[in-house]
């Protein structure tokens, strides 16, 4: 039998009550009414739970996500997802204006001074190859990352994992993540291979060439349906589709049985917002809000927020790592929960000079609450790794990924902000990116095969059209 990942009632159902206690709801009935149905728990790693439920557990699933549609919730004054409630909540939103806050010293010298191509490229390369440093580790437990690094001598991180001179048994307990083992490996890279984070930043190339940087919540939503297909979504992006699918409009398909709508996908989207508004990141964050409210809803699409304007304080050259996060934190609302998680981040990343010290107490705080794949842990990890690194490429990587959760995406992140502080392609240590031959792979529009340095072309062209 098919079973379907992210989609089934059955399944779905355990995700959203975990969100209801998360966001302010009171789940509790609704949560003994399942299981005295027999209901099972959310799955822990995958979208799909092993065994098919019955057809009733299936209707009563849908029935039971519904109800908890319904419940009141505690944090909505804190945690408003429409941009004017969220501006009102924000008392130091960025002035709209082409200024950034006033220079501060850069973390890592630049050599020379670098075109905005050249900082577009590195800020492209860097996210790939983030993101191909935490491929074959997602899912892991953040003890089996370590295992499988150390028993290469990769540990700390220096450099792409490798199945070379593991033992055996090892890999046998912890087995590579299988699709990407075959591309992701040291030993197995030829080009980039095609990840859904290196996918939404092309589809967003795609609808700022399609509809410029005025687009709106359903222009995004059009281009997903052209040109994404659906197998190539995951968690709350493919629960959009699928509503998108059934005639659900935005900004309703973020929320019908979406218990994803937290997570970390509209995150992973937000660099092209970031990249297209160097120096403006209340239109970054702008930007990025219409494109998450798609799939998305408060702590989810403060995420992107975050990211997008971090991104683009960092894109003009001026400022270093701590002023770029710093600027990111204005447009997010101060009380919610993600502020507070960045900001207790960067706070225990300037305090421990060991950083699996300050991922210790990341976990310890986050990880009882937290899917791993749910936008609040990752971004605080992705704020402490460029924090204590600060700023430099490839210990901004590398932390980011040893830090475990979703390290394909905070290895992306994480990357395409500290290639684009680096400032040049030939800032980035060649052990990254030459394996990476100036070649993309993607089942999106006609991108497949595209270098790096042709995307910092198209990307740089659309921060001059409106």
């Amino acid at each position: 039998m098919l079973r379907l990942t992210w989609v089934q009632p059955e399944d779905l159902l355990g995700h959203e009550l975990r969100q209801a206690a998360q966001d302010g709801r009171e789940p509790s009935a609704i949560a003994a009414r399942w299981r005295r149905a027999g209901g099972p728990e959310a799955p822990l790693t995958a979208g799909a739970s092993p065994a098919p439920a019955s057809r009733y557990l299936r209707h009563l699933a849908g029935d039971l996500l519904d109800e908890l549609a319904d419940l009141p919730g505690t944090l909505s004054d804190d945690e408003p997802t429409d941009l004017e409630n969220i501006k009102a909540a924000c008392p130091q939103w960025p002035p709209p204006t082409n200024t950034c806050p006033p220079p501060a010293p850069v973390s890592v010298p630049t050599p020379t001074p670098a075109t905005p191509h050249q900082r577009l490229e590195a800020a492209w390369l860097g996210r790939a190859t983030g993101c191909l440093l935490g491929k074959p580790v997602e899912k892991l437990p953040l003890e089996a990352i370590r295992q499988l690094a150390r028993a290469t001598g990769n540990w700390p991180l220096t450099t792409y994992f490798t199945a070379r001179g593991v033992p055996q048994d090892l890999l046998e307990e912890h087995p590579w993540n299988r699709r990407s083992a075959a591309t992701s490996l040291a030993e197995n890279i030829d080009g980039m291979p095609e990840d859904d984070d290196l996918n939404y930043p092309l589809l967003n190339l795609l609808v700022l060439q399609r509809h410029g940087r005025t687009f709106t919540t359903t222009d995004v939503a059009r281009t997903w349906l052209e040109e994404l297909p659906a197998g190539r979504t995951f968690t709350a992006e493919r629960i959009a589709y699928r509503n998108l699918l059934t005639g659900l409009e935005p900004p309703h398909t973020a929320r019908h049985r979406n218990p994803f709508r937290e997570w970390i996908g509209a995150l992973i989207r937000a660099d092209v917002h970031g990249w297209t508004n160097p120096g403006d990141p209340a239109a970054a964050a702008e930007q990025a809000h219409r494109d998450a409210t798609l799939t998305h809803t408060a702590n989810g699409v403060y995420a992107a927020m975050f990211t997008a304007a971090t991104i683009a304080t960092a894109a003009t050259g001026e400022h270093d790592v701590h002023t770029c996060l710093r600027t990111g934190l204005t447009v997010v609302p101060p009380r919610s929960r993600l502020a507070r998680a960045v900001r207790g981040a960067i706070r225990l990343a300037g305090e421990h000079d060991d950083f699996d010290t300050v991922v210790g107490e990341l976990h310890a705080t986050h990880a009882p609450t937290y899917h791993w794949v749910h936008a609040i842990p990752n971004t605080a990890l992705i704020a402490a790794a460029l924090t204590h690194a600060n700023g430099d490429f490839s210990g901004s990587i590398c932390r980011a990924v040893s830090g475990g959760w979703d390290t394909d995406s905070n290895g992306a992140t994480a990357g395409g902000i500290a290639g684009l502080l680096a400032g040049h392609p030939a800032a980035l240590p060649d052990r990254w990116t030459a394996p990476l031959k100036n070649r993309l792979s993607t089942s999106v529009g006609d991108f497949n095969g595209i270098g790096f340095d042709t995307l910092a072309h198209l990307t740089h062209r659309e921060t001059h059209r409106s």
